[in-house]
């Protein structure tokens, strides 16, 4: 901090403060400072807390000159002087920083402890045990108010000699409270993994500066480590060794290939020692995803293995299939009727094909023929069928188009929120028949936790356009499934009759096909191509935007999707515009403003994290009904009740990171979702991101219409690249292996006992 310069001084007032970020403007009298100043008043900016009035501020920064209010210190750290007399500190104690301590209780705190009572509490929490009649809960929050209030103060001002500013501070505060100066003299690269934002890069600096050495095996560990999480956050379930040594030395050492195999090998064996990861043939994984992977092969082979009462009349089959038609009056075509009879065959199935293709009328013909052929009953009882999907909005597609209730697969499985699933291996799931949707979207992790929750005389059926995105976690599942040829698959190709006239699934097709038009294609009775560029792309989108709402289309049924966050017609960029459009400031309208942004009630949100505690999930998507202030609120927080298609859930500040407008949302958190307009910016910004899959994907999310805008070139260039890159997974061959030993095993059987000692054979053989 040698550049740094400190003034000390007391609140005057307090000109901002944002609650969730700490960000904070405040105007302080001058009592001493390094600094030359015109005036004895000076406002500080930075990440800290709410000042109280007063009490004695040190704050160290630099001064930057500001256009219009002259004069500012841009605060990198701060302390507070503790009041130095038992009359201040009791005054301090029962200020409004401390929640539910009046001046009696805090007199009591004072009197027991004496004036070095905070000290004391910080170091150990155990002392307050010693003020009589202090209640648990209030004993807590105090705790947690201090901790917050002085003990963030001190760990921040041992951290700023770190080079690490309070915004940071406060993350890292978070994570570990006081014990967080030991861990990071102990290890700074555990920062890299438990706090976001703790880049490597800063914990090699800091590691520098307390004498770890570059050749320090935690180093090298550690980067071990986050490359693996790297390439996780790729999609790859492991690193092979020659690409983690290149990757590793690229982090390590900047190229310059310090680190040889030898050593390498050497730290992967104490890293393998510790079960921090697992080493197989030249395949470097994290544990969780290769015990994912081997979850996945074994109990997909136990649920193959265990035989199934199929047996039914074909005729009786066509005649049901007979009754649904004139019920329902369509006609099942031959490639459905194949699905249809090969899922009641198969104890487990892939159903796969694009839009049009006819999924739903399969499921739904499906669960009425299992019904009625080996239930004998046409009334459908909802707990033999499980229904399932990975959204939200997928799931409520699925419940639509069948009738029967269907769960987010997090919710079914029972998500406690902390990666615990109430059902699991050794308490699975009660059913016949289990249908998942959306299959595609369903990494690693999640579809071993769902098959362990399968029983054995389970009938599995899962859904999926192979076509479209893979999941956002590591993985490829349905992609691998359908490769290992080990699972009955249907797909589905022909586009039937009643949707021969969308040409949003012609298109579709036509992309699955790879026979896109080589020019634009002039207007559609649901499609459309406006060529523009990047600058205008935003008002072109505006026009659209406008338009439909005069229409009579409402902000539920439009929605802008795009492939990035940033640039000039980024999700960021677009929410802030429609926002003005869709929901304007209004006066008498609520609204709270959240680092950036602005919500207001009104407005369309999505959800970005699970929350199975609230029952809402990743991608659901709502609406603000209230939004409370906090002195009008019983958290006496600032609130926002958001409505999720009739589930109002509640938000204080400190929740609000995890919801953002959804005007414009990305395509990946698109999927599994139906929207009945979907206008698609397609320009050369996104250039980079574009690929097959992912046009596809958000193609297919449109279904009355679908507009288009950009450049066509783009577009082309787009659906000529295939993903960027391959995902590293293995599950294939382990599905292989784990097959063919099963197969393997029944052979033996049959053998005399002393022949079946004559082989070993491991799974792995096969691989």
């Amino acid at each position: 901090m040698s550049d740094q310069k400190y003034a000390k001084g007391q609140l005057n007032h307090m000109i901002f403060h944002n609650q969730q970020t700490q960000f904070s403007i405040a105007s302080i009298s001058v009592q001493d400072t390094e600094l030359e100043l015109d005036e004895e008043e000076l406002v500080v900016k930075g990440n800290f807390p709410p000042l109280t009035h007063g009490n004695d501020y040190i704050f160290y920064g630099t001064i930057q000159v500001h256009p219009k209010f002259g004069e500012q210190l841009q605060v990198f750290t701060y302390e507070k002087e503790l009041p130095k007399t038992e009359e201040s500190l009791v005054k301090y104690l029962s200020s409004d920083l401390f929640y539910g301590i009046g001046q009696k209780t805090a007199q009591k705190i004072v009197d027991t402890l004496g004036i070095n009572a905070v000290d004391e509490v910080l170091r150990d929490t155990a002392k307050l045990d010693q003020v009589v009649g202090l209640k648990p809960e209030t004993k807590k929050q105090f705790i947690a108010d201090l901790r917050m209030n002085q003990g963030f103060e001190q760990v921040t001002v041992e951290l700023a000699k770190y080079g690490i500013g309070l915004q940071l501070a406060g993350k890292l505060y978070g994570a570990y409270y006081e014990k967080t100066i030991e861990q990071l003299k102990e290890n700074p690269y555990q920062f890299v993994f438990d706090v976001e934002g703790f880049g490597f890069q800063r914990a090699d600096e800091i590691a520098e500066s307390i004498g770890i050495k570059d050749e320090h095996p935690t180093r090298i560990q550690a980067g071990v480590l986050h490359v693996l999480d790297q390439q996780s956050s790729n999609g790859h379930v492991y690193v092979e060794k020659e690409q983690l040594l290149k990757q590793l030395n690229s982090l390590l050492y900047q190229g310059r290939n310090h680190e040889n195999d030898e050593s390498l090998e050497q730290h992967l064996k104490f890293l393998t020692d510790e079960d921090l990861i697992v080493q197989e043939d030249d395949r470097v994984y994290l544990p969780q995803l290769y015990f994912a992977e081997e979850g996945v092969a074994s109990q997909l082979t136990r649920i193959l293995a265990t035989e199934q009462d199929a047996s039914y009349d074909e005729s009786e089959l066509l005649k049901v299939i007979g009754d649904i038609e004139e019920q329902e009056g369509i006609a099942y075509g031959e490639e459905q009727y194949e699905a249809v009879k090969k899922a009641l065959d198969e104890k487990v199935m892939l159903l796969t094909g694009g839009p049009g293709t006819g999924k739903t009328t399969v499921v739904k013909g499906i669960i009425h023929c299992y019904e009625v052929l080996f239930r004998k009953n046409q009334n459908k009882h909802q707990s033999d069928y499980i229904l399932a999907a990975p959204t939200g909005r997928a799931a409520k597609r699925l419940t639509e188009s069948t009738g029967l209730k269907a769960k987010t697969i997090h919710s079914l499985l029972g998500w406690s929120g902390e990666e615990h699933f109430e059902f699991n291996d050794g308490n699975q799931l009660k059913g016949k028949v289990l249908i998942v949707d959306e299959f595609s979207m369903v990494d690693i992790w999640l579809a071993n936790s769902l098959l362990k929750a399968v029983p054995a005389d389970m009938k599995v059926i899962f859904v999926g356009d192979e076509d479209q995105l893979p999941s956002v976690g590591p993985g490829q599942v349905l992609a691998d499934l359908l490769k290992s040829k080990v699972i009955p698959v249907c797909q589905l190709r022909e586009i039937y009759r009643q949707k021969n006239d969308s040409y949003i699934v012609k298109l579709a097709h036509d992309i699955k096909n790879n026979q896109i038009p080589m020019q634009s294609v002039g207007k559609k009775d649901d499609f459309n191509f406006i060529e523009t560029n990047t600058d205008y792309a935003l008002n072109t989108i505006e026009q659209i935007v406008k338009k439909a709402l005069d229409r009579g289309y409402s902000m539920r049924d439009i929605q802008v999707l795009a492939p990035m966050y940033k640039t000039k017609v980024g999700i960021h960029e677009l929410n802030q515009t429609l926002q003005n459009i869709f929901n304007p400031k209004e006066e008498g309208k609520r609204e709270i403003e959240h680092f950036q942004s602005v919500f207001r009630t009104g407005d369309k949100i999505i959800q970005l994290v699970n929350q199975p505690e609230k029952d809402v999930f990743n991608g659901d998507i709502g609406e603000i009904v209230a939004i409370k202030h906090a002195k009008e609120a019983e958290s006496k927080k600032d609130e926002l009740i958001i409505n999720f298609e009739g589930l109002e859930v509640s938000y204080t500040r400190q929740d609000f990171n995890q919801l953002m407008l959804a005007y414009a949302i990305s395509i990946h958190k698109s999927q599994g979702s139906e929207f009945p307009i979907v206008i698609l910016p397609i320009v050369r910004s996104f250039k980079r991101m574009l690929v097959k899959n992912l046009i596809y994907t958000a193609i297919t999310r449109g279904k009355s219409s679908l507009i288009i805008c950009g450049s066509y070139d783009v577009f082309l260039e787009g659906m000529q690249k295939q993903q960027a890159y391959e995902r590293n997974t293995s599950l294939v061959s382990r599905i292989k292996a784990f097959n063919l030993n099963e197969r393997h095993e029944e052979d033996l059987s049959e053998l005399e006992p002393d022949e079946q000692f004559e082989e070993d054979i491991s799974p792995y053989d096969f691989m």
